[in-house]
């Protein structure tokens, strides 16, 4: 009876460790509302117009402009970026792409989605899809793996007629992304997350080298902060693992110890 009650309590403990790792492989909520969303791009990475995952940004631009918006992505997390590009009453076929770059400007590939699509003549819109692969906490120098910090969409035309060229559109965009958890969890992490600044001096100090000032380009983090892979539900896993192990040790010693010594028999009993 000792080691069923023992049992049961230790079943019982791993089932509440186990429901916050549960929950945290849930998809991430929306940052914020569309209220406050921002209703125009930028046409270059330093311009690049800032959002949070979960907002629904839209734009207004001509066929041939670039369209550019930036938003923050942890380690851990699976970003999704989808966009729809409202096209002109008349025109002809053209081709509209989707693309994602880092903070170091490199670009990003897709794991699936519709990056590239052509609109056929007359259209009224033309959807883009991008999943990105999964950001991980640390990488190697020589990989191009997405890591934790800012990340670039850039939206543009890549093949129209030039009677198309200049004509209005509108897009739409937003981001989202799924939590994936330790299951993506790696050993280390980066001393700080990949997002662009710039160095820059006051004009009455121009000739003090002592004198200088930092100016971030990108100013936008997650809610809770940057967290760096430094937590994931494999510690989670890993402890229920360890006591799992230990309550088969002491079943099996208790199974295998036997009920004492036997009783020895007299001769000629």
């Amino acid at each position: 009876m000792r080691i069923t009650r023992v049992l049961s309590a230790a079943l019982l403990a791993v089932g509440v460790a186990a429901g916050p790792a549960v929950a945290d492989s849930s998809p991430s909520p929306s940052a914020s509302s569309d209220s406050d969303a921002p209703t125009q791009a930028g046409t270059s990475f330093r311009t690049a117009t800032e959002i949070d995952q979960g907002q629904q940004a839209t734009a207004s631009g001509s066929t041939g402009d670039y369209l550019y918006w930036s938003f923050p992505a942890d380690a851990g997390q699976r970003p999704d970026v989808r966009a729809t590009v409202k096209l002109p009453d008349s025109h002809a076929a053209q081709t509209w792409q989707l693309d994602v770059y880092d903070g170091l400007r490199r670009r990003q590939a897709c794991q699936y989605g519709a990056q590239t699509r052509t609109a056929a003549q007359g259209t009224a819109s033309v959807e883009l899809a991008c999943v990105m692969r999964t950001v991980r906490a640390w990488s190697e120098p020589w990989a191009n793996d997405p890591l934790p910090g800012t990340y670039y969409i850039r939206l543009t035309v890549v093949d129209l007629t030039s009677a198309d060229l200049g004509q209005p559109v509108s897009a739409e965009l937003k981001v989202g992304s799924k939590d994936i958890g330790g299951a993506a969890a790696v050993d280390g992490s980066l001393a700080k997350p990949l997002v662009p600044g710039i160095a820059v001096r006051s004009e009455s100090d121009e000739d003090s080298s002592s004198s200088t000032k930092s100016a971030v380009l990108s100013s936008i983090e997650p809610d809770d902060g940057w967290s760096s892979g430094w937590w994931t539900d494999r510690w989670v896993w890993t402890g229920i693992g360890g006591v799992l192990a230990a309550l088969a040790g002491i079943g099996g010693y208790a199974l295998t110890r036997g009920h004492g010594r036997p009783r020895r028999v007299p001769p000629g009993a």
